[in-house]
């Protein structure tokens, strides 16, 4: 707030004349004057004290679109991260923003880079990640590997070929692509999951890790995937201005 020299001049007269502490009006302001003489600004506390949180973006839009008491307000809403978003509302004269949403995906925590045996694996595989082609693939690998095959397997340093069992009394060798196309659920449910590249490999004792080989590409995609939910469910309020979705 710009304060007039009238302004100045008249708080400067009241700190002369604090005592015990008062609290006095000037130009529609409150402010508090201590013992020692000291000013300062009361700001009223009409922001809310925290904000509302909740798991999915539908959560979002449905706060978003009950907020009667915020109409006349603008509203930004943030995509911080594949599984952050955050809800502000406009900035005030005092300089605060306040905070009235934030969404955090509910993700399943995945081990990259962790050799893990055969089973646990394959519940990873399936529990934790979109079908695409190739996670079909490890799981038929994976699902049919030859006590023996990993240490057997040839391997020319981007992709290894291992026995897998293809019938009752039959083997077979197979080779593994590298790297493979797989969808971790690592961001809202609301939206497609990235598909991005891994390196997949394996070793003795059945076991075999995935290592993330995209540099993060994923992330863009993710955030952008979000941020098309946002505006297309709260087109509305996109189109009257009165939400702005940036990412």
């Amino acid at each position: 707030m710009e304060m007039t020299t009238d302004t100045i001049n008249r708080l400067h007269e009241l700190s002369l004349e604090a005592g015990k502490g008062k609290v006095m009006t000037v130009d529609g302001e409150h402010f508090a004057i201590d013992g020692n003489g000291d000013v300062r600004l009361l700001k009223p506390q009409n922001l809310s004290d925290t904000a509302v949180e909740v798991t999915t973006l539908m959560g979002i839009v449905d706060l978003v679109k009950s907020m009667d008491e915020r109409k006349a307000q603008n509203l930004y809403i943030q995509v911080k991260s594949p599984t952050k978003v955050i809800v502000f509302g406009h900035l005030d004269e005092y300089g605060r923003r306040e905070q009235l949403v934030r969404a955090k995906a509910m993700t399943p925590e995945i081990y990259y880079g962790n050799f893990l045996d055969q089973e646990q694996m394959n519940i990873s595989l399936q529990s934790q990640f979109e079908e695409t082609n190739d996670r079909n693939i490890l799981l038929k690998v994976i699902g049919n590997l030859k006590e023996e095959a990993v240490r057997n397997a040839s391997d020319d340093g981007v992709s290894q070929a291992v026995t897998i069992k293809t019938g009752v009394a039959s083997v077979d060798q197979v080779k593994v692509p590298n790297p493979v196309g797989l969808a971790p659920y690592r961001t809202f449910n609301e939206v497609t999951q990235p598909t991005s590249n891994f390196v997949f490999r394996m070793r003795e004792g059945m076991k075999s890790a995935i290592f993330a080989a995209d540099g993060g590409a994923w992330e863009l995609e993710a955030m952008s995937n979000v941020k098309e939910y946002l505006t297309r469910n709260l087109d509305e309020e996109i189109n009257s201005g009165h939400v702005i979705v940036i990412a």
